[in-house]
């Protein structure tokens, strides 16, 4: 039986076995990971899986089990436990399910060639990376080069009437090295995710980043504790993003745990600053006709100029707010549960270069690095250890490392007073370089 009838079938078989609402998420995968390491070929391994999840619920109580068996037999004893389970959990009137049947229309999810590309070519890929980079005379250890791909295909239906499934696919390579000099040793970097094999940048390219982002770092100094405007890098988006994603999740808002929580239409960062999520893009490494249960994906502004404008949910998080799904339903695969997820998230674009961003800053950091959790969603406090470049006179001036960065987002998100030009939206958490006007910076 293919796979779109059976998750239909299934989801009948749930309600024949005393589920009152199910959901049927069935997934189908193929992985490939190469690595290879000072020229040789270490391991090549090729693995393909599927399973079924299943969603039941009873009187507003919800159950679940799941199966990598396909068998009859197997699927029957894991409907069985989800209905057995489900008369042991406790009722809550927000345990519903999704109905909307549409989708919405993504182009370049899956590439039709990406499993017929030569092994020999995705291996040469690898090597290729690797050996560009230990080219350069600064960089005398290679920390392994490898390539990767997958392709999935995922199938869900519900009693609702929903009935949904969509291909995917998504190949990447990357290369990580070693910089010595002297009693030092700094290592670094690179690799690149697309959609489709073709879309892959130049072994060049990322050899040369990698490469660079080794050596860069050697011969670092310190600077004096001070207050002084901080540029991050792309590479360090995260540290800004992922608290204000915890922040922004429907659940947390709900249980009063973020710094956002009740400010709806008020004004929370600067004007220049507007972040979306979307999930809708074209070979978007994120991007999907719908959601972990089923609802269309969307492009959602959510600060917009500064304004916030809403939060994240999933289906029972958003009865629970009474309001509608936004499409944030996240979900590992067949095994796991609808959490509340991003898709792609990122600031959007200024119209600065980012050397000019430099050339603007008397005196600061230029982040390049960032331990620690940054922004605390509940607090809103930041703080974490720091590497970068030091700059004097507008220009980089030296490696720096050992420093620690703190503030708040308050702080953070009125602070942003210039935006780089340079979003990578290949990227699926990112920002373009950005300036913050003052930050704490700890150093000797």
């Amino acid at each position: 039986m293919q796979h779109e009838n059976l998750t239909q079938e299934l989801v009948e078989r749930c309600l024949s076995r005393g589920a009152q609402s199910a959901e049927v998420f069935l997934d189908t995968r193929r992985n490939l990971s190469i690595e290879v390491r000072n020229g040789e070929l270490e391991t090549i391994q090729e693995s393909s899986s599927h399973g079924v999840g299943f969603r039941v619920f009873r009187e507003n109580k919800m159950g679940f089990s799941h199966s990598n068996d396909l068998s009859d037999a197997s699927l029957d004893e894991a409907i069985r436990s989800a209905v057995d389970f489900a008369g042991h959990m406790t009722a809550d009137e927000h345990n519903v399910l999704p109905d909307e049947t549409g989708m919405t229309e993504v182009e370049g999810l899956f590439d039709p060639d990406l499993s017929g590309v030569d092994m020999d070519t995705k291996i040469a890929l690898a090597r290729e990376a690797e050996d560009l980079a230990l080219s350069d005379a600064r960089i005398t250890k290679s920390g392994g080069a490898g390539y990767g791909e997958s392709e999935v295909s995922v199938f869900l239906a519900n009693s609702n009437g929903l009935a949904k499934n969509y291909r995917a696919s998504g190949c990447s390579f990357g290369v990580s090295v070693v910089a010595e000099k002297g009693d030092q040793r700094s290592s670094g970097g690179e690799s690149c995710s697309r959609r489709f094999f073709a879309d892959l940048v130049s072994p060049e390219e990322v050899a040369e980043e990698a490469a660079r982002s080794a050596y860069e770092m050697l011969d670092p100094q310190m600077v004096s504790t001070q207050r002084a405007p901080v540029i991050f890098d792309p590479d360090v988006a995260r540290s800004l993003l992922g608290g204000i994603l915890g922040a922004i999740n429907g659940e947390r808002v709900l249980q009063g745990a973020s710094f956002l929580a009740g400010r709806v239409g008020e004004k929370v960062a600067v004007d220049n600053l507007t972040i979306i999520d979307d999930g809708t893009r074209s070979r978007g490494m994120a991007s999907s006709p719908f959601d972990g249960e089923g609802v269309p994906t969307q492009r959602r502004t959510i600060i917009d100029a500064g304004v916030l404008r809403g939060f994240m949910y999933n289906t029972r998080v958003a009865a629970r707010a009474g309001v509608e799904s936004t499409g944030n339903a996240s979900r590992g695969g067949f095994s796991s549960l609808p959490g509340i997820g991003p898709h792609a998230f990122y600031v959007e674009a200024g119209d600065m270069d980012p050397g000019d961003i430099i050339a603007a800053t008397p005196n600061g950091l230029y982040l390049k690095s960032v331990t620690g959790y940054g922004i605390n969603p509940v607090s809103g406090n930041f703080s974490g250890g720091a590497q970068g470049f030091w700059i004097e006179n507008g220009r980089l001036a030296f490696p720096v490392k050992g420093l620690t960065i703190a503030s708040t987002a308050e702080e953070m998100l009125n602070g942003i007073d210039m935006l780089g030009n340079d979003l990578d939206l290949n990227r699926t958490l990112t920002a373009p370089t950005f300036r913050i006007r003052e930050m704490q910076i700890g150093g000797v």
